[in-house]
């Protein structure tokens, strides 16, 4: 009975099956990255689209209350 024969073809295929998992890691990798820099590209391009149609409407935009020219809180009360 010869057992020695079968060690050296089950590192073989444990070998290759570690290099397919890597290779299979770095494609899964590749492509979350590039789908996370689409999702960036899109989320810009979304609040620059955002901004562009509410800000310059001809409204003032957010307005501060301590510095509203007078009608902020504290020109209520500082006369």
């Amino acid at each position: 009975m010869c057992f020695g024969g079968g060690r050296a073809q089950q590192e073989e295929a444990n070998k290759q099956a570690a290099e397919q998992r890597v290779e299979a890691d770095i494609a899964k990798r590749e492509e979350a990255e590039k789908r996370a820099k689409q999702k960036r590209e899109d989320i810009s391009e979304a609040l620059t689209a955002r901004t562009e149609t509410r800000g310059m409407r001809g409204s003032r935009g957010r307005r501060s209350l301590f510095r509203a020219g007078g009608a902020g809180f504290l020109g209520r009360f500082d006369r």
